[in-house]
């Protein structure tokens, strides 16, 4: 299967999409490579649909415009549950924020458990292969803190700061 990638200029730094040509399979800033981007081969191409689709949404994002509907994303690793903590990352809208309680509680029912580790869930939110388009950047602790983000504190800031909310009301 042939993969595809392409850079994306955003205003907050490099930012990598990769497509199997259908669907992306990951999204994200320089920090957030996967290792198994630098040992395989892809091929460079813009005129994709998918890409055009990813690319007029992602400017819509930093333009804070309406995002219109999601390109076709693919988990194509993950165990059920990091795809099931995924698929609750999609649903948070775009200003708001959500907790990592919350996204375990609501993965929990889904996964019909008894319990949940909410640690286990924060690392499979810092597994999100789809930055932005999945919105890790959207959970925080349950008691006001940042926490963390994959691709650095600094780049959760800016993305929250872009979707209207003000740093003063977060702990560090």
């Amino acid at each position: 299967m042939t993969k595809y990638f392409m850079h994306y200029s955003s205003p907050l730094g490099p930012f990598y999409l990769l497509s199997d040509g259908e669907a992306l399979i990951f999204a994200g800033f320089e920090t957030q490579l996967p290792p198994f981007f630098k040992d395989e081969k892809y091929a460079s191409s813009h005129n994709l649909k998918i890409f055009i689709d990813a690319k007029n949404w992602l400017d819509n994002y930093f333009a804070k415009k309406d995002l219109g509907k999601l390109p076709p994303i693919k988990f194509i690793e993950g165990t059920e549950f990091q795809k099931a903590v995924w698929q609750e990352l999609i649903k948070i809208p775009y200003g708001k924020l959500t907790t990592y309680k919350q996204i375990g509680d609501a993965v929990k029912k889904t996964l019909k458990k008894d319990k949940m580790s909410y640690r286990a869930v924060g690392h499979a939110v810092g597994q999100n292969p789809l930055s932005i388009f999945v919105p890790c950047h959207r959970v925080i602790g349950s008691n006001n803190s940042l926490v963390g983000y994959a691709g650095g504190l600094h780049l959760k800031e800016a993305l929250l700061q872009l979707e209207g909310h003000s740093l003063d009301k977060f702990k560090r």
